[in-house]
């Protein structure tokens, strides 16, 4: 016999996009979504928000490199970054989703933004960097009544 839970009433609201930076400020671990060779492809990354873009590294040459990297200039690539924290105690939560052009990180860049601090979510050696500008910032917050 499985447990039942408490089917209590919950509130969606639609949070505004300083409100998913704000939470996205926090920086952890978060999902990038990318159109690879196989099709829709989804990787955990750790990140951190540095001057209003989402800054996380990836292996030169790996599958999210070959796949964002259009070798034709000016023109960009647009993935999609996902985090989210979910209380299933409580049944409550938010989920951010920020979608903009990603963008190597130059040895200049890195310096001076401190992006070097980010950590490497599988270790190794991955040591490219790639920040995404924001286009799109849309939020979701769920609040059990």
């Amino acid at each position: 016999m499985s447990a039942m839970r408490d089917s209590g009433s919950s509130t969606l609201e639609e949070l505004s996009e300083k409100e998913c930076l704000q939470l996205a400020e926090q920086g952890g671990i978060g999902r990038v979504a990318f159109g690879g060779a196989g099709g829709p492809t989804v990787f955990p990354v750790n990140y951190r928000l540095i001057d209003g873009q989402i800054v996380f590294r990836i292996r030169k040459g790996g599958t999210m490199d070959e796949s964002i990297s259009s070798g034709i200039d000016d023109l960009e690539v647009k993935i999609a970054f996902q985090v989210d924290h979910i209380d299933e105690q409580n049944r409550d939560g938010w989920s951010v989703l920020i979608q903009g052009p990603a963008h190597h990180v130059s040895e200049g860049e890195l310096a001076a933004t401190g992006a070097e601090d980010v950590d490497s979510w599988a270790g190794d050696s991955r040591d490219h960097y790639i920040r995404i500008a924001p286009q799109r910032v849309t939020g979701r917050k769920i609040s059990r009544i």
